[in-house]
């Protein structure tokens, strides 16, 4: 494997722009949810980019039934409406399967069986310590990718640079879980070069996930992206909006209201004229006026 350098990212040998959201089905699209569904669609369309829909369905013990349908709809309702087929990480096992097999085969991956106790012991970061066993456990394992002491560093469009030591700062990190499940680090990688992404817009609960991402981008020899991070929303507690905290569901009976809270909490200070419009008109409005760099460089805003 090329060792990856700290190099700014170069998305000028892609033509275009191709931005993606990509929900997990975890239930109903919530506010903290519609943040980053807009903000992504607005930094598409603004550049006159396709804007694609990735449904992150790996995970079916925290799925409900219908979640993805819901999502889709409450998104249509919405007037935010995407280009070409919806893509499902279910459909994708095959392609994930194929890369898992090629890291290996490098010799870039290893089983690991540590447990999260252990892990704690460790202060978190991984110290590879299954780097060199021999033959797989007999028990469930993990497969962990090799990471380097380089340092993976990138310009985000909103938060400006940020840099990790993945050795020292992460470790070794999993690439499939022990319950065979794939990770999402790796799928995450997968697609976005299957869909030609170009520019990643989410939110910064993942930005220390996009080192890792780079890194393994560079281990593929794929494409690198361009990637902004906006805040995420959190409530009284500080929580991250989210099912696990009971966040509700967007009300898409009440759309304007939703779409122009979401544009002044997105910083583009919209006109009071423009609350009651159709969430078309309002969208409209917003495409026009779009500047990311308006965005709150913050990690956290309270609902």
């Amino acid at each position: 494997m090329q060792k990856p350098t700290a190099t700014q990212i170069d998305t000028e040998s892609r033509q275009g722009y191709i931005g993606r959201f990509a929900p997990s089905p975890t239930g109903p699209l919530h506010f903290g949810s519609l943040l980053a569904a807009l903000a992504s669609f607005l930094d598409a369309r603004a550049n006159q980019g396709k804007w694609l829909m990735r449904v992150e369905d790996l995970d079916p013990p925290r799925e409900p039934a219908g979640s993805a349908e819901l999502i889709l709809q409450q998104l249509q309702d919405l007037g935010m409406d995407w280009d070409d087929e919806v893509l499902y990480q279910s459909s994708r096992l095959d392609a994930y399967e194929e890369v898992m097999d090629q890291l290996q085969e490098k010799g870039l991956c290893y089983p690991c069986d540590c447990t999260r106790p252990q892990i704690r012991e460790m202060g978190l970061v991984y110290n590879g310590s299954c780097r060199e066993r021999g033959a797989p456990p007999e028990t469930p394992y993990a497969l962990r990718l090799k990471t380097d002491a380089l340092e993976i560093g990138f310009d985000d469009e909103i938060q400006g640079h940020f840099a990790q030591q993945l050795e020292s700062e992460v470790g070794d990190f999993v690439i499939r879980r022990k319950d065979e499940l794939f990770a999402y680090q790796l799928a995450v990688v997968v697609d976005d070069e299957f869909q030609n992404i170009t520019h990643v817009v989410r939110g910064w609960d993942l930005l220390d996930s996009t080192p890792r991402q780079i890194y393994l981008q560079r281990a593929l020899n794929y494409q690198e992206m361009s990637y902004a991070h906006i805040p995420i929303i959190v409530d009284e507690k500080g929580q991250k909006l989210s099912k696990q905290s009971f966040a509700p569901s967007i009300e898409t009976d009440r759309a304007s209201q939703a779409i122009y809270k979401a544009l002044t909490f997105l910083g583009q200070a919209p006109p009071t004229e423009i609350e009651k419009e159709s969430p078309k008109s309002q969208l409209q409005w917003a495409i026009g006026s779009w500047e990311s760099q308006w965005v709150a460089k913050v990690g956290n805003l309270p609902l």
